[in-house]
């Protein structure tokens, strides 16, 4: 898929796509016909078993329409689109006349649960694909901003986290000013966005996602599950709950990994000897969701719960929808705490306060010198990540042993880093700078205080459980949802909380471990219990 050459990817074989065309219908196409258009709220897959199609990008305000790729006979067309529900970004038109199968979507959805050899097939090309599309049909989603601007940061991390084609300009640089020129776009209406041909001003991710399509839209089909929260513990519950034959939704505010998503590189975790970063191992696990016909909806905040009928819980969204179902996980996880200090949320709007380290948010700060401050694993991997791309650290730890709260093979490597200065014993008293962050004012123990300078603060202190949603649930005094063994009258299923079919898993649960991989198993842990007690429906 890359300007019409025949970068093909994945195949399927003769006999594969002989056996997929079974769940498919053959129609007879002429030149000159769109098999899907651009904007289109929905489209088919099809198998190309004698007709040729062109792929194209449609010409834009900027620049003319573009050819991708070019698919013959024994070829297949479609990408992750299929899976995600997303409005179409590309044009399929049929440039030769020969025959097509069409697959519509309940049926690909069925071969692909039924044909595991093909299923891997089409799961790798799609992700192909859309990594190439991502590039080349950018021009479909335009985001134009302040580069360091928080809102812009949001909307830049949330469209990188659903894998959503786009292309990124500086309202600084040529080509964003000359788009801003040419929209009628000034300082006051960033960050923006074009969406096939649509201008949104002062976008959000809820924004674009609306003229995305990726918004969740009632279909009238009954759900099984309902999973609040798409960290790794609801990731993980989504994927095994649908892989395991329940219609499975995945709600989130804000868009896929959780504060997993944030970390610069997760060390860790069984499987990954050299490390991931939190970024990469959302978008295999979304991939994977997606395989198993899991319904992702994204930004899409869940205000309570209704509780009045025991056996078919109903998840109520901030929007005034609602969605019944037959049992619900919650995985709605914690929210970062923040420094009560002046300027606070001055520096935080401008993107001089940051709360990840992702390959996005580390960017720019070359020979910089940066604050970091925690004590836990999230704080050393940010400084590392940091110093790796040439940053001067202060990593500011309240406590008097940097090992206390995280882990000897991080403890080890920032000791010995020359970028990086431990600052134990420490609290940040004093926020520096106008618009933008120049220093920050450590006071140690003893009261002795250091201006330091800082171009930017990376904050990662803890946070505070997200349970205010869960209405009629019985939580501790902190606000953690209390589960199984902690509930007063001790018989609950695992993870099962003082609501029958209500279920809790990951940070948001009371004694949790915090951890990626422990996260995981409590969401496939999770719909172990689901199952029993869905057992007596």
């Amino acid at each position: 898929m890359n300007d019409g050459a025949a970068q093909r990817g994945p195949v399927l074989d003769d006999e594969q796509f002989r056996r997929l065309a079974e769940y498919g219908e053959v129609e007879h196409t002429e030149p000159g016909r769109d098999l899907y258009t651009s904007g289109d709220d929905t489209y088919d897959f099809f198998l190309l078993r004698s007709a040729t199609v062109d792929i194209v990008r449609d010409a834009t305000a900027i620049e003319p329409e573009r050819l991708i790729y070019r698919g013959g006979p024994g070829d297949f067309l479609g990408e992750l689109n299929l899976l995600t529900g997303q409005h179409v970004y590309l044009t399929a038109r049929v440039v030769s006349a020969g025959t097509v199968v069409r697959i519509r979507a309940a049926m690909l959805r069925r071969a692909l649960a039924e044909q595991v050899d093909i299923a891997d097939t089409l799961i790798e090309a799609f992700r192909e694909r859309r990594e190439v599309i991502r590039g080349a049909a950018g021009n479909a989603l335009e985001l134009v901003g302040r580069p360091y601007a928080a809102e812009t940061l949001e909307l830049r991390t949330y469209v990188t986290q659903m894998l959503l084609p786009h292309s990124w300009l500086d309202a600084a640089s040529h080509p964003g000013r000359s788009l801003m020129t040419l929209a009628g776009l000034g300082e006051d209406d960033l960050p923006a966005a074009m969406v096939n041909g649509s201008l949104l001003r002062r976008a959000t991710p809820r924004a674009v996602a609306e003229v995305l399509g990726l918004t969740y839209r009632a279909d009238g089909r009954p759900v099984d599950l309902v999973v609040v929260g798409a960290g790794p513990a609801g990731l993980a519950a989504a994927v095994y709950g649908a892989s395991e034959g329940l219609v499975t939704v995945l709600l989130d505010r804000a868009g896929l990994g959780g504060q997993a998503a944030k970390s610069a590189r997760i060390e860790n975790y069984l499987g990954f000897p050299h490390g991931v970063s939190g970024e990469s191992l959302t978008r295999l696990a979304m991939v994977q969701a997606l395989k198993f016909g899991v319904r992702i909806h994204s930004p899409c905040a869940v205000s309570g719960l209704d509780l009045s009928e025991e056996r078919r819980p109903a998840v109520l969204l901030e929007d005034g929808a609602r969605i019944e179902c037959r049992a619900v996980i919650a995985a709605t996880g914690a929210r970062y705490r923040h420094l009560d200090l002046p300027q606070w949320t001055t520096f935080e709007r401008s993107g001089c306060v940051r709360y990840a380290a992702t390959e996005l948010d580390v960017r720019g700060y070359e020979d910089q010198p940066v604050t970091v401050v925690g004590g836990a694993n999230s704080a050393g991997q940010a400084a590392l990540s940091l110093a790796a791309r040439g940053a001067t650290v202060d990593l500011i730890v309240r406590g008097a042993d940097l090992g206390a709260r995280m882990s000897s093979y991080l403890t080890d490597r920032i000791r010995a880093h020359t970028r990086i200065q431990v600052h134990t014993s420490s609290t940040i008293r004093e926020l520096g700078g106008e618009d933008t962050l120049a220093s920050i004012v450590a006071e140690k123990s003893d009261g002795l205080r250091d201006r330091l300078a800082s171009r930017a603060l990376f904050c990662f202190i803890g946070a505070d459980p997200v349970s205010g949603w869960l209405d009629g649930v019985a939580k501790d005094h902190d606000g953690f949802v209390l589960t199984d063994s902690r509930l007063p009258a001790g018989t609950a299923l695992p993870f099962q909380t003082s609501a029958p079919r209500v279920f809790t898993v990951g940070d948001l649960r009371a004694g949790s471990t915090k951890r990626v991989a422990t996260a995981v198993g409590d969401g496939a842990g999770a719909v172990s219990s689901v199952h029993e007690a869905l057992a007596d429906d």
